[in-house]
């Protein structure tokens, strides 16, 4: 497939890249620096501002689908007015450049850990991770609202760290994944494998999964 990504150069993005080319997948890069991306075979790097529509429709258009690994920082200060800003951008782009498929990488704050309660609510979790999970719950709450878009949206679960691609996972809805009671983890080389089995498999079809070892 052609594939249009967003956040490249980041923690999940960067995993995600290598993911689909080694799959055999082109991939054009959306970088607002583009020299930090390496020429290789497969990739096509464009300069383009994820916080922009109007570049992001530029630079995806023609492509099967979109993937947003968009994540400012964690240790930006303004993460939360940032992460909401690009992923409108990123939406809006996407329907103006007739592109049908959109897939974002959310966090794992908006998922459940009890009925109506979502694990960003609660006192244990972490205040410095806190803008940035409330601000990927709202821009969860907002593609659930565009019905012209094939979107999907994958949270990672609780624990995501570097690791082996192992390519075994399984997959959840909407709540906290667990195993031998307590929060799941998974590498983000396997996470990466999660995402592009659902780029070429399609079974997610406007809805929230998450993948776990």
């Amino acid at each position: 497939m052609n594939i249009a990504l967003i956040g490249a150069t980041g923690f999940v993005g960067s995993a995600l890249l290598e993911e689909l080319l080694q799959r055999g997948h082109r991939v054009t890069a959306l970088a607002r620096q583009p020299a930090k991306l390496t020429a290789r075979p497969g990739l096509n790097v464009v300069q383009a501002d994820a916080l922009d529509a109007a570049q992001v429709a530029d630079a995806v258009r023609g492509h099967d689908a979109v993937a947003s690994a968009y994540n400012p920082g964690w240790t930006e200060p303004k993460i939360h007015d940032l992460f909401l800003q690009g992923t409108q951008a990123i939406i809006e782009g996407t329907q103006a450049s007739g592109v049908p498929r959109l897939l974002i990488v959310g966090g794992a704050g908006s998922l459940y850990v009890a009925p109506g309660v979502q694990l960003v609510d609660t006192p244990e979790f972490p205040a410095e991770w806190k803008q940035g999970a409330l601000a990927a719950r709202e821009a969860l709450n907002r593609v659930r609202q565009v019905a012209s878009l094939d979107w999907t949206f994958i949270s990672p679960p609780v624990f995501l760290a570097p690791g082996e691609r192992t390519g075994r996972y399984q997959t959840g809805g909407d709540e906290v994944p667990m195993r031998d009671g307590k929060p799941a983890g998974i590498s983000v080389a396997d996470l990466a494998a999660a995402i592009v089995d659902e780029l070429e498999q399609h079974k997610h079809s406007q809805a929230r999964f998450t993948a776990y070892s």
